[in-house]
């Protein structure tokens, strides 16, 4: 049971950025993919997480098949962007940017959802008077850090980190890393792609180049 790329392949246009790529996301483990810049790492996120089809290749999670229309639907795979503006609503203040995975599910009681929205923020270093703001009323790590509360709300089986820290300070860089290893430790898959080779020795079990996975 993982999450597994099997012989990926991506290009744009004649341009091509993955060729025959293989990487296996285990249950329980961070997992550090590295590369220069431009090397496809992005690309590969998007695959893994069913927002893109590969051109050639598979993905498979926990045995069943990764399509575009599956995958983070289903909550077994959730992806932090490396541009937390990017992949927010301006129009949202950081409670509701938080509690999207509960509105999507509709199951949940507006109280216990507002209780679980708090928790969340306090577990991710956001105090409440933050949460009443807009994106373009806090700094680009205070956003991040919504957006890992968001992720932690979907409960995803695996989440792929697209430079998870590349907008954030030392100190919120530090507060994330603790949060994906605790996620490991709750027997999540953490996939933590960064071009900085250090940091990702820093906290994750197991660092590979991009470059040594293609076959």
């Amino acid at each position: 049971m993982s999450l597994v790329a099997d012989r990926v392949a991506c290009r744009y246009g004649d341009r091509v950025v993955l060729r025959g790529v293989s990487l296996t996301v285990p249950p329980g483990r961070v997992l550090g993919l590295t590369g220069p810049s431009a090397s496809g790492k992005s690309s590969l996120a998007r695959i893994l997480t069913g927002l893109r089809p590969p051109e050639e290749g598979t993905v498979v999670v926990d045995d069943l098949p990764v399509s575009t229309r599956r995958g983070r639907m289903d909550g077994r795979l959730g992806l932090l962007h490396q541009s937390p503006g990017a992949a927010t609503d301006p129009r949202m203040p950081l409670r509701r940017i938080i509690a999207e995975p509960f509105a999507a599910r509709g199951r949940s009681r507006a109280a216990e959802t507002a209780d679980r929205t708090a928790e969340l923020a306090r577990r991710v270093g956001l105090t409440p008077d933050l949460l009443d703001r807009y994106p373009d009323q806090v700094s680009a790590g205070q956003l991040q850090r919504a957006c890992v509360a968001r992720a932690l709300a979907a409960a995803p089986a695996y989440l792929v980190c697209d430079e998870p820290a590349a907008m954030l300070d030392a100190a919120s860089t530090a507060t994330v890393a603790h949060l994906l290893s605790g996620l490991a430790a709750e027997g999540v898959g953490v996939l933590a792609i960064s071009h900085d080779h250090a940091l990702l020795r820093a906290w994750a079990d197991e660092v590979v180049d991009l470059g040594d996975l293609a076959g």
